[in-house]
């Protein structure tokens, strides 16, 4: 017994249209519209870039970051969009601040360091060190976060501004940051 395949029609307003003639319409169509479809593609996959990156162990103070960051992701090419950097930790911050005169980073540190001292009687989380404390405390006050504008593929910072890395524990170690770039 021979088992013959017949070839499905489908009824449409011009008449019978086989099944073989619509898919190669359909491929036809899709490749007419394949270049169309891989710039959409790619816009979407570009739309968020995330990287993780870990700093080298810096002395405690204020450090600018800003070339380190930026070195890790693609911003060229982003007319409008927005760069998030956040820390994962709890004893180090980042904020944003003037980068150009190195004196404003030691005034931090010195600020800082009385503005929350180290030592003080009614601290109770004291077994990781006498910097341990207040080194939670900067961190919070300060924040783990920046958000800054990217415009015409640079970030949109002031004149005076950079990113800046507050280290707050004398032994602190490498840092580790997750960087993400939105357009």
């Amino acid at each position: 017994m021979r088992l013959v395949a017949e070839e499905p029609w489908f009824e449409c307003a011009s008449g019978k249209l086989s099944l073989v003639i619509l898919i190669t319409e359909l491929c036809m169509v899709l490749n007419d519209h394949a270049a169309k479809v891989k710039k959409i593609v790619d816009r979407f996959t570009r739309m968020i870039q995330q990287v993780e990156i870990t700093l080298p162990a810096y002395p405690r103070g204020f450090h600018l970051i800003t070339d380190r960051v930026t070195d890790q992701v693609e911003i060229d090419g982003i007319d409008a969009g927005m760069l998030h950097v956040f820390i994962k930790h709890t004893s180090a911050s980042l904020t944003i601040n003037e980068n150009a005169d190195p004196t404003v980073r030691m005034d931090f540190e010195s600020h800082f360091n009385k503005f929350i001292p180290e030592n003080a009687a009614y601290y109770r989380h004291d077994y990781e060190g006498s910097d341990d404390m207040p080194a939670h405390l900067k961190a919070s006050t300060l924040g783990c976060s920046v958000m800054i504008p990217i415009s015409n593929g640079r970030l949109n910072l002031g004149t005076w501004q950079g990113i800046y890395l507050g280290e707050h524990r004398d032994y602190g170690g490498r840092r580790n940051l997750v960087v993400t770039v939105y357009s």
